[in-house]
């Protein structure tokens, strides 16, 4: 290649224009475009249309930047009179990531979350009463299903002991740490975050209720979650010291109840709904998972564990029954490679259903009665 120079500008080729194209260029786990985080270096035109941009990372192993590679020449290529554009990698300086991790927290005092009064961002906290209803796996795909349909979506996997969402999205890499605040892992279109991320798969988690808060509380005011439509909170089974955390720490965030259409798993979800009552916490609704099974040849369903569950779980507690969900092949498959169903396999009828639901979630605000009311002095 020619030498590379600043100051020449390549025959038809604009500079101005090459940044207006590198403006649009979003890092994906930023949720910033490349000039407002810093990361445009150098731009150089050379002859015959030749450009060379250099790209500066958050960290010289930044997971996505094969992405940005890829980004960067997409958008650089379409400027007029590009022929060739060339993309060169350094890392930022350390007081360039202190000065990125201070945007970041921006105005927002030290150990504080971005989701409390006054945040557009919708929370809903999927529980069950019990394991093994699929309250993940609906986490997941409801996740996708909402970032499908435009909107900026996060998860929270809190269900420490019992963390799955590093399985069901196919990532293993822990997230980038940038001087005291953390990034979420971005997969299909969704930014997450999860003990899973920080320990061996064969690792137990071994906390007790201080560490349980620390940690949740972590999640929220020490990750850089960018401008969320959406908050999907996966919890784990029942009522213990997570859940009465994440009341505390996010009054205002939504239940959504997740059961099976068997008794047991609705009579136990009963009490999540109840406590929730108790707590003045908004319901959204109930969601029935597994409700029946579907044939992969003939397409017949047989409600396998019963039926009812959803419905009587919504009647006690008040709630509207917000969807069905089918267990059939392509979900189950999907969890176990790695690639949510709303991906993989989107006409199935479980995914049909999880979109359907998706476009329906109400928002529920949190009652003023009981609390109390600010009072102004004449």
């Amino acid at each position: 290649m020619s030498p590379l120079s600043r100051r020449r500008t390549g025959p038809g080729v604009d500079l101005d224009s090459v940044h207006a194209a590198l403006a649009g260029v979003e890092d994906p786990e930023l949720g910033l475009s490349l000039p407002e985080a810093g990361m445009v270096g150098a731009v150089e035109l050379g002859r015959g249309g030749a450009v060379h941009v250099t790209v500066r990372l958050t960290t010289p192993t930044c997971p996505m930047k094969e992405r940005l590679v890829a980004d960067v020449t997409e958008a650089v290529g379409r400027v007029p009179g590009v022929a060739r554009v060339e993309v060169g990698l350094a890392a930022m300086s350390d007081g360039e990531r202190l000065r990125l991790a201070g945007r970041l927290r921006g105005a927002r005092p030290e150990g504080t979350h971005p989701f409390g009064d006054g945040s557009s961002t919708r929370v809903y906290a999927v529980a069950s009463g019990k394991g093994g209803v699929g309250k993940s796996s609906l986490t997941a795909n409801l996740a996708v299903a909402l970032a499908q349909q435009g909107q900026r979506v996060g998860v929270l996997d809190a269900d420490v002991w019992g963390y799955s969402i590093p399985q069901l999205f196919g990532v293993r890499r822990a997230p980038v740490a940038l001087k005291g605040v953390m990034l979420p892992v971005e997969a299909h279109g969704v930014a997450l975050m999860s003990v899973g991320f920080f320990v061996d798969d064969e690792e137990p988690v071994v906390w007790r209720g201080p560490m349980l808060h620390k940690a949740i509380e972590q999640f929220l005011a020490d990750v850089h979650w960018g401008r969320l439509d959406t908050l999907l909170l996966d919890l784990p089974p029942g009522t213990g010291d997570v859940t009465m955390s994440l009341l505390e720490l996010l009054p205002d965030a939504q239940l959504l109840a997740v059961t099976t259409p068997q008794l047991a798993a609705q009579t136990v979800a009963a009490r999540v709904g109840r406590m929730a009552r108790d707590a003045r916490m908004p319901v959204a609704g109930v969601v029935e998972n597994m409700s029946t099974l579907v044939c992969p040849a003939c397409a017949h369903e047989t409600p396998l564990f019963g039926e009812g569950g959803g419905a009587r779980l919504a009647d006690a507690i008040s709630a509207p029954l917000l969807g069905r969900v089918p267990l059939d092949l392509p979900l189950r498959t999907a969890g176990d490679v790695g690639v949510p169903a709303m991906v993989a396999t989107p006409t199935a009828p479980s995914a049909t259903e999880i979109r359907r639901i998706a476009g329906e979630l109400p928002v529920v605000r949190r009652s003023l009665v009981g609390r109390a009311l600010p009072l102004s002095v004449v």
